[in-house]
């Protein structure tokens, strides 16, 4: 405990000089004290948290960001809206072009902690209304001064101006019938000024929230110039997605109890660890249904129902271990919870004396899905350790990005989002 607290403070301390200069447009963490970062659209379920921060621009629920830091001192946070292309770079649009206030919000609202063995504060920021659709990014700094980033979060606005359909359907080519997923695509752009639908128009798919292996599809296989119609109905793959395996979870709801794949609990004054259940491969194991929430994670306890979750979950030392022989690769978990795959305690070291791979993450109490992976250029691979089967159950969203003739940004004029044989926990 003593060293997290040292880490956490010399990283409030040191930190914010170790920052590059342009920090890039993504999702990402800068701080270490910074912890369980969600954004998404406001209901009325508690499982709300799982959606994806998608919002239309007509009626526009509220997204809500929520973060913790550890550091425990209240501080001067700020916010500010990026506008971005369809390819994630700052657009053209000017500040004013897509807020109808000042872009630098205040993020007053917080809460400490109730009886946590490690403190912390929670925050929640409500994002500011948005007059222009495509995407953008928050970014939180510290003291008004931009370059003291403490995180960056993607979210999309979308208006329906574009008519667009999609189906998932099995593979055209056959040797993937047993292993993939296909998204065909239909777009119907008649509501815009579109001379050139190749060039103006942009497609994009991606599963379960993931921007890593998101699929961008600019030439579609069949195009009608009279009806204003484009398939994307590729047969080369380019639409095809892994559908991958269930994912793997760990229940750490309870602090007295061991949870579902917790192998023990340690409840110390000052802090709790905890030991998940060894993990093995099973790139050739059968198919088997179970409820999953599709790699991402939600906070809550069961040791305090019918309280507060975010402020009365307590933060848990959880070391994973992950069975198998030692690669010449270095193997990933990944999911929401490390950012899928690019927060630092990702990368799994190896055990000498247990002769397995693990890592341990500060985690807040609740439901965490993740599997394991290897890195593949800037693509994470996960067939060789988790197997892949086409029954697995997959959401999948895609995008319909517009650029008009002489415009300074992408609009988003298509949104369709698809959950087939949806199983959520």
């Amino acid at each position: 405990m003593k060293y997290l607290i040292l880490f956490v403070c010399l990283n409030t301390v040191f930190g914010f000089g170790n920052l590059i200069r342009s920090q890039t447009l993504e999702d990402k963490v800068y701080m270490d004290h910074i912890q369980s970062v969600r954004l998404y659209p406001v209901g009325e379920q508690y499982d709300d948290q799982l959606n994806a921060p998608t919002v239309s621009i007509r009626d526009q629920s509220s997204l809500m960001l929520l973060f913790d830091d550890l550091a425990y001192e209240p501080q001067l946070y700020t916010a500010k809206l990026i506008h971005c292309d369809a390819d994630w770079q700052k657009s053209q649009l000017k500040d004013n072009d897509f807020l109808l206030s000042f872009n630098e919000f205040n993020v007053q609202d917080f809460d400490y902690s109730s009886n946590t063995r490690i403190p912390f504060i929670h925050y929640f920021f409500e994002i500011p209304k948005v007059t222009k659709s495509g995407n953008y990014v928050i970014k939180v700094y510290a003291d008004r001064d931009e370059e003291k980033v403490i995180l960056t979060r993607k979210f999309m606005v979308y208006e329906e101006l574009f008519a667009v359909g999609a189906s998932l359907v099995p593979p055209t080519q056959s040797a993937e019938r047993q292993t993939s997923q296909q998204l065909n695509v239909v777009v119907n752009y008649s509501q815009g000024e579109v001379t050139n639908p190749q060039a103006q128009i942009r497609v994009v798919m991606r599963q379960n929230q993931r921007w890593d292996n998101a699929k961008f599809l600019e030439k579609p296989t069949f195009l009608n110039e009279a009806t204003k119609t484009m398939r994307f109905e590729n047969f080369d793959g380019e639409n095809t997605f892994q559908a991958g395996n269930e994912f793997r979870f760990v229940d750490l709801r309870f602090m007295r109890a061991t949870g579902v794949n917790v192998a023990s609990v340690e409840v110390l004054p000052d802090v709790i660890y905890a030991k998940a259940q060894v993990d093995t491969p099973r790139p050739s194991s059968p198919y088997s249904q179970y409820l999953d929430l599709n790699g991402q994670y939600l906070v809550y306890t069961n040791d305090r129902l019918g309280g507060a979750p975010e402020i009365e979950s307590e933060y848990m030392l959880t070391t994973f271990y992950f069975a198998i022989p030692q690669q010449s690769e270095p193997v990933y978990i990944l999911g929401s919870m490390t950012a899928w795959g690019k927060s630092p305690e990702a990368r799994l070291v190896w055990n000498t004396d247990l002769k397995v791979y693990e890592t341990t993450l500060l985690l807040k109490q609740g439901w965490y899905d993740y599997q394991y992976g290897v890195k593949k250029g800037e693509v994470f691979e996960t067939l060789s350790f988790e197997g892949s089967h086409f029954e697995t159950e997959n959401e999948y969203e895609v995008l319909v990005y517009y650029r008009a003739l002489g415009s300074r940004y992408d609009q988003l004029v298509g949104y369709v989002y698809l959950h087939p044989n949806r199983r959520r926990l």
